[in-house]
Formats: C-alpha cells, structure tokens, sequence
C-alpha cells in the first residue's frame, strides 16, 4: 500500500460521522487548485470547462467505507438537482481503474469517476483524508468543504446548493420558501 493511500486509510477512520458531520463548512482554504484527469470512461474533463455551474467535487477511494457509503447519495443529488446547472466530478484517488471500474459496475452512478492515479490533483486539493468534498460556485471558486460521509441528498444540502446556482434567491429565502 502506498504512503498517501496508508495515511489516508487512518484519517478515514478519524473523520466524524452522523447529523453533526452533514454540514458544509464555508470555505476559507484560498484559490481553487486545477483538476484535469481522465474518467474511467476514458474522456478528459476539465474543472474550468465547468465555469457557470455548480460543482459537486468528491474524492473518495473504493477501500474507503464512507466513501461508499455516501455513493448513492451523491448519485441521488445528481438526479434531483438534473436540469440545473449542476455537475458531480468523482476524484478516485490512487486506484487502478480495474478496482474503480468494478466498484462502478455495482453501484449505478451517472457522473464521471475521474482516476487520480498518482494522487498529484488529491495532494494539490490538502485530500488528507477521505471522503472529502468540495462545492465549487459556478464562478469557479471553492464555496464549502465536507469532510466524511453525508447524506448528500438530504434537502438543506441540495437546497444549499441551489442557491449557488445562477440565478438563485439567498439560502435563507429559499429555506423560509420550504
């Protein structure tokens, strides 16, 4: 086992789960790094090819259980959030792409899985422990982090979510909305 993937299997099991761990921490880490990687179905994909969208950046390894855990989860975001300027990109962090293509094949996921072999974008993003996740407005700045699993389809998420969007009215409006 690698170092990286060694020091991120002991930080996965200190990561906090449950109610507490379903917030989205603002943001305070400086500019967004680049992601350029190849998806497991071998197309190229570009984080400022995303500009004007909401980005749903996740990093997360097969070895990890809260990782897959949250898997359905994010697929289900995805679907409910279809039509709006929203995108999930799925960082793979150092895993072959046999292992990331068998995962893949028992859990439906309709966003790409992107495969950060050597783990360069994982260290150029501070992944130090997985999953981690990161919200990118569609001006192309990191809004949140998550660190561990969540229900990523849980309502104040999504809600969170939309008002990133172009065009959205504030968080508190549309939580007063319902």
């Amino acid at each position: 086992m690698q170092p990286l993937a060694r020091l991120l299997t002991v930080l996965t099991l200190l990561v906090p789960f449950g109610a507490a761990a379903q917030s989205l921490t603002p943001w305070t880490g400086g500019a967004t790094p680049p992601l350029e990687l190849t998806a497991l179905d071998g197309v190229r994909h570009r984080l400022a090819d995303y500009r004007g969208r909401v980005v749903l950046v996740n990093f997360w390894a097969t070895w990890c259980a809260p990782c897959r855990a949250e898997m359905p989860s994010i697929e289900r975001l995805r679907r409910s959030l279809e039509g709006d300027p929203f995108i999930v990109l799925a960082v793979n962090v150092g895993e072959d792409a046999a292992a990331v293509r068998a995962f893949a094949d028992q859990v439906p996921m309709g966003f790409p899985i992107l495969l950060d072999r050597d783990s360069q974008v994982t260290h150029a993003w501070g992944a130090r422990a997985l999953p981690v996740t990161f919200i990118i407005g569609p001006d192309g700045r990191i809004r949140y982090r998550a660190l561990g699993e969540r229900d990523w389809a849980d309502a104040k998420i999504r809600a969170r979510l939309r008002v990133l969007m172009p065009g959205a009215r504030s968080f508190e409006s549309a939580r007063a909305a319902g």
